[in-house]
């Protein structure tokens, strides 16, 4: 009788075994990072806290983070386009240009406004927008940095053709300030505070242009097709991140100090609207003064008429809110 129980308790522990082998849990194949990419920028702080206090993790995804600088964002929409990245961080006109030769990606959320943290600085006998008549401007050509600055000219009823554009990065632009290689450009911080220690003031700023310089995340389409699953836990991490940034700002500040490398003391959160869950939706809402399809339509415009672009993306497709739904509580 011993031997028979001994038989009986062999072949239940066996069987234990050979079920906990082909549980559903052990046949679940590890899915691979998303990969996303941006540049260097403090509005990207929520995503660096996400990955350094786990909240990707926490959401049940994987993410890799690459940080790539601003003078090779052309090589880094290319890598996006090819497949090295599954996830662009990028502007508004940005998405637009990028969307006309790759029109299978989407939008999936709007990750901060720029209520003047971009602004246009000038000598110091630029005092009007009309004093720049003649004048050397400059910005990044090509970009929404041409689209910023057209718009502050209209202000004072002027026109591209009533300057000289320069193309210029931000962080170009104090040094080109000084050498009066131009005499106004467009930039934000780190560099605005460079520019102001060398005698430029401030001139215009993104808080009298609502709505037209946004920060988004977009995935290719095969990414939203096969994995809407990580993207939904993206959005979450990314939420949660902001959550914490909101409540532990000197923290937040030192993290992305650490992680860009750059001195905490020029680092700003100032005039950088962070948009949570509420604010994003609004943004997607077609009867919101700021719609964000409205406003990609201003771009697009702008990129024909400038030859930028010589086909109109389908601002149809282009943004898809449904990652946007109401998540758990993102209390940190």
């Amino acid at each position: 009788m011993s031997k028979l129980l001994n038989y009986i308790c062999i072949f239940i522990i066996t069987g234990c075994l050979l079920f906990a082998c082909h549980s559903p849990e052990s046949l679940k194949v590890k899915r691979p990072p998303l990969k996303v990419s941006c540049i260097p920028f403090v509005g990207y702080t929520p995503l660096i806290i996400a990955q350094e206090k786990g909240f990707f993790k926490a959401q049940g995804i994987d993410v890799e983070l690459s940080y790539v600088n601003v003078n090779y964002s052309q090589l880094q929409d290319a890598d996006f386009s090819a497949g090295k990245y599954d996830g662009i961080g990028l502007t508004l006109g940005d998405l637009v240009i990028l969307s006309a030769t790759n029109p299978d990606m989407q939008a999936v959320m709007v990750l901060d406004e720029s209520t003047g943290a971009d602004v246009v600085v000038a000598q110091s006998d630029i005092k009007t927008i009309p004093n720049l008549k003649g004048k050397k401007l400059g910005a990044n050509l090509g970009s929404f940095s041409e689209v910023f600055v057209t718009e502050m000219l209209k202000t004072s009823q002027l026109t591209s053709d009533d300057v000289s554009l320069v193309k210029v990065e931000a962080l170009e632009v104090p040094n080109r300030l000084q050498n009066n290689a131009i005499q106004a450009g467009h930039t934000w911080e780190p560099h605005l505070s460079e520019a102001l220690q060398l005698g430029a003031h401030i001139l215009f700023t993104s808080k009298q242009t609502p709505g037209l310089i946004l920060d988004l995340f977009a995935f290719r389409g095969e990414v939203i097709r096969d994995r809407p699953e990580d993207i939904r836990a993206f959005v979450r991490g990314w939420l949660q991140g902001l959550s914490y940034l909101e409540a532990h700002i000197p923290e937040g500040k030192e993290i992305v100090s650490k992680t860009f490398k750059i001195p905490i003391k020029t680092i700003s959160f100032e005039g950088i609207d962070f948009t949570d869950l509420t604010k994003n939706q609004k943004f997607f809402q077609s009867d919101s003064p700021n719609y964000i399809s409205q406003t990609a339509k201003k771009y697009a415009d702008f990129f024909i008429r400038t030859g930028n672009v010589t086909r109109l993306p389908n601002l149809e497709t282009l943004f898809n809110s449904s990652f946007l739904a109401p998540p758990p509580s993102l209390k940190p």
